[in-house]
């Protein structure tokens, strides 16, 4: 990867710059100082998104980055690109945000206040996200009834798990048909645009009481509920997880209304995508304990769909 971005560095006019590599999940992203200056180098994972996909989140960004909200924006080559490919990689440069996610960095205390930010934000984000309008080329991925629930979902066929018993599988592939028809019933009705899809903690910066949003990868159209459910759901066996959902929900409303009487439904909805995203990941560091914890999670949301059927 470093030969990759130091041929990429002189396109962008920064010759000599220091970089380190400050992420290495789904993208390889390298913070970059050159005269005083800190940006964001990202190398894409080879296979996951078009450039024409990738040309579309960074107009997005832009777009959103010129609104009353903070995240990152794409910063040209000298040539005037957003997008290079370099050695079968794709390869961009963002503005830098400063703070640390709130993986690493959730203070102990005032933690609803922070979540009651964090709803707010989510409501700008989708406020700004409405208002604008996309070119005629912007393509992105759809989180709708069959990206979640169709015979191949955004990130793969949950009821397939290698790790579900015979009676989980089962019992998954139920909750897939109970799921679609109520989705089925009630999509036309959602609220549904664009949304990040995944802010969870690592992608959520906080500094000095400011949240900001970073990693639009997975950012498309969706439901607006599916949105909130994914910001709360690593959250609810924390004893405070009451306290958080009402801060995040009043955060929201205050800026924007939305129906929530389907939002436990989504929060099932949430947690089956990550049973489906480890199955290609299973074999990480990590990947075993984390795919039980997703498999009990989503076990234990099931439970609801009856009561919201």
């Amino acid at each position: 990867m470093n030969a990759i971005v130091e041929k990429a560095l002189p396109l962008w006019g920064w010759h000599g710059a220091d970089y380190t590599l400050v992420a290495a999940r789904e993208n390889a992203v390298y913070r970059v100082r050159f005269r005083g200056e800190t940006y964001a180098l990202r190398l894409h994972r080879i296979g996951y998104r078009s450039d024409a996909e990738l040309r579309s989140e960074l107009d997005w960004m832009a777009a959103i980055s010129k609104g009353d909200l903070n995240v990152p924006s794409p910063i040209p080559t000298l040539s005037g690109k957003t997008l290079l490919t370099i050695d079968n990689t794709q390869i961009d440069a963002l503005s830098w945000l400063s703070g640390a996610p709130l993986s690493e960095h959730f203070p102990s205390e005032n933690r609803a206040s922070i979540f009651y930010q964090l709803g707010q934000n989510m409501a700008k984000f989708h406020i700004i996200s409405d208002a604008w309008t996309p070119p005629d080329t912007f393509t992105r991925p759809a989180w709708n009834r069959d990206g979640l629930l169709g015979e191949t979902p955004l990130w793969d066929r949950f009821w397939e798990n290698p790790q579900l018993t015979t009676n989980e599988q089962t019992l998954f592939r139920q909750v897939r048909t109970q799921a679609n028809a109520l989705l089925s019933r009630h999509e036309e009705t959602l609220d549904y645009g664009l949304i990040h899809a995944d802010l969870v903690p690592t992608n959520v910066m906080y500094d000095a009481q400011r949240l900001t949003f970073i990693d639009f990868d997975d950012g498309g159209y969706g439901y607006r509920l599916f949105e909130i459910a994914t910001a709360l759901l690593k959250f609810t066996r924390d004893p405070d997880y009451p306290a958080l959902r009402a801060a995040l929900i009043k955060g929201y409303t205050n800026k924007r209304e939305i129906n929530l009487e389907l939002l436990d439904f989504f929060m099932l909805l949430r947690a089956l995508t990550y049973v489906g995203w480890n199955i290609s990941r299973m074999n990480d560091k990590g990947g075993q304990a984390r795919n039980a914890r997703f498999i009990d999670t989503a076990l234990e949301l099931s439970k609801y769909l009856k009561s919201i059927n």
